[in-house]
């Protein structure tokens, strides 16, 4: 999600241990300032995700719509660019989208490819985002978006969960949802008169990577293989995405030691209370017209949140994301208690992973200097 300026030194560095012990308990229920109105970015998110499954839903088929609500996610990239700029970019930003979940659905039935086509995912398109500036929320939706189509359309008893093909219709919709409600948006604002903020998000012409960005892809690497590996060896292949989503997620677009062990901490504590949120929403007899508001509840809450507190954010994030698994999958009644443990572990590992690579980053005054 969204995160602070890659470039910006650590500002913790400087402060004793119990300063920093007081920072970190702190920053996991201290709401901070928004930088700018995130309203209006959260509404065009919440749209994106209600349309396309409110739509599904009332043509009697919610499990398409909540496919669809994957492509959602585009409308949470280049919030902080131009006005303009973002209408260019954003249908790049859709077919990239689309891309990773393509090749997740070719690779879906093959563990072994599919865990390669992971790494491979995890550093092309950190690369690219890191190369090209794109800013928050960093490469973890590609990466997400990639093991989900993998997740959804993997094989069982020979033949495929879901048709590849319409998970991919389905997405491209959401995707073209998000970038109307996009354009919509802007025609609105400058109908109005309303005059958009200085843009905090500068998009580099040619892809370069810096010294902070080389350390950040660096990071992606260690975690997407790590993570990937300890996964295929010691818990389960088709879990291997979680892991490195949550490792990418704690890295983003930060640049700091202690920014990412704080980051990792928050990851773990808010995925263990947004399980328990999505076990308690679980247990609720929820009628299927219900789901459209409720992911679009879920998603707007996100947006507000996850620029003051990341932690928090979480505990939205987490069953907005079980809910398009379990929905799409086409999983059975009652709490998957199985998958809420599995999903809370494979957390506890990426974040750890992400965390640590906070070492890769020289030490702030290093960086001043």
């Amino acid at each position: 999600m969204t995160g602070s300026d890659p470039r910006s030194p650590d500002p913790s560095s400087s402060r004793p241990p119990t300063a920093l012990i007081r920072v970190w308990a702190r920053s996991h229920f201290t709401l901070a300032p928004a930088p700018s109105r995130r309203w209006p970015v959260a509404l065009q998110a919440a749209l994106s995700m209600f349309l396309p499954v409110a739509l599904f839903t009332l043509l009697g088929q919610p499990a398409i719509g909540v496919m669809a609500a994957s492509g959602a996610f585009t409308a949470i990239y280049l919030v902080g660019a131009a006005p303009l700029v973002r209408l260019r970019l954003l249908p790049v930003v859709g077919v990239a989208i689309l891309l990773c979940a393509a090749i997740g659905a070719v690779l879906a039935p093959y563990p072994v490819a599919a865990a390669i086509g992971l790494v491979g995912v995890s550093l092309a398109t950190a690369a690219l985002h890191y190369g090209f500036r794109l800013g928050p929320p960093g490469p973890v939706f590609f990466v997400l978006v990639y093991g989900l189509a993998t997740h959804v359309t993997g094989s069982s008893g020979g033949r495929r969960i879901v048709d590849p093909l319409l998970f991919l219709g389905a997405l491209a919709v959401g995707a073209l949802t998000a970038y109307v409600i996009a354009v919509a948006a802007f025609l609105i604002a400058r109908a109005r008169g309303v005059v958009a903020p200085p843009p905090r998000t500068q998009i580099a012409r040619r892809p370069r990577l810096d010294r902070d960005a080389r350390a950040l892809l660096l990071r992606v690497a260690v975690v997407a293989i790590a993570g990937t590996l300890l996964s295929v060896l010691l818990v389960d292949p088709q879990r291997a995405y979680w892991t490195v989503c949550a490792g990418i997620a704690v890295i983003g677009v930060n640049v700091g030691r202690r920014v990412a062990f704080i980051r990792g901490s928050q990851r773990f504590l808010g995925t263990v209370v947004g399980a328990g949120l999505f076990a308690l929403l679980g247990s609720l007899p929820i009628p299927v017209i219900v789901l459209p508001f409720l992911l679009a509840g879920l998603q707007f809450t996100v947006e507000i949140l996850v620029v003051r507190n990341y932690a928090l954010a979480l505990v939205f994030i987490t069953p907005l994301v079980l809910f398009i698994i379990t929905s799409t999958a086409g999983a059975g009644g009652g709490i998957p208690w199985d998958l809420i443990l599995e999903r809370i572990v494979d957390t506890l590992i990426g974040a750890v992973l992400g965390a640590a690579t906070g070492i890769f980053h020289p030490r702030a005054a290093l960086r001043r200097s």
